[in-house]
């Protein structure tokens, strides 16, 4: 039996829940864009007042972990699209699928983080008392740094919430909760996905290949 969408009381159909649901998802993200969009503005003003300390502290970075992360996630973008594609065509199994694909790919980039970080600690290259560089560019690289735990850092927390959620439809999917009548919520959980994927694309180039060519 193919389940059909619950349309709660405030709306007149389900079409019309639908487009509310995706217009608040997008009207979410664009809140999201505004906070990105301070660090990338404070993170720009800076590149160009420390040029030489941001270079510096860039090649400190993996630029190969970082390269396998971005490659990580555009792969993650695909199992997402594939899981929505297969939501609205019903295919559950393949929907399952899916998800637990892109589960399991957040979770690789997560993992790998994680060790950029652990090496960061190793090299006393972490915000605080103990952070270690060049004297004449120690100031600079300072500030290179801390953007970079904070955009990471921040990116990583959406990455954390977004597998939450992905879990939750995984969850919803066992159950026969989703079909291809009723799939919003994959849906507009995809639209979330892409935009943490989106926000790495940003910030690959932006921490990682600072002048790496010098």
């Amino acid at each position: 039996m193919q389940m059909t969408e619950p349309v709660a009381h405030q709306f007149d159909d389900a079409a019309q829940q639908q487009q509310a649901a995706t217009l608040g998802m997008w009207v979410f993200l664009c809140t999201e864009i505004m906070m990105f969009g301070g660090l990338f503005t404070g993170y720009t003003v800076y590149r160009h007042a420390y040029l030489a300390g941001f270079a510096a502290a860039s090649r400190h970075l993996d630029v190969i972990l970082g390269a396998i992360n971005t490659a990580v996630l555009i792969t993650s973008s695909f199992t997402m699209a594939m899981a929505v594609h297969s939501a609205q065509i019903g295919k559950r199994t393949a929907l399952t699928g899916f998800l637990l694909a892109t589960i399991l790919l957040g979770c690789v980039f997560l993992s790998i983080k994680g060790v950029e970080y652990a090496r960061k600690f190793q090299e006393h290259l972490v915000p605080g008392p103990d952070f270690q560089f060049d004297p004449g560019l120690r100031r600079q690289a300072y500030v290179f740094i801390s953007f970079y735990f904070a955009m990471t850092g921040l990116h990583a927390l959406h990455m954390i919430v977004g597998i939450g959620l992905l879990s939750w439809l995984v969850v919803g999917t066992m159950r026969g909760r989703f079909s291809s009548a009723y799939h919003t919520p994959v849906e507009i959980t995809g639209l979330y996905w892409h935009f943490v994927d989106i926000v790495w694309i940003f910030l690959f180039p932006l921490l990682y290949l600072v002048e790496r060519h010098h």
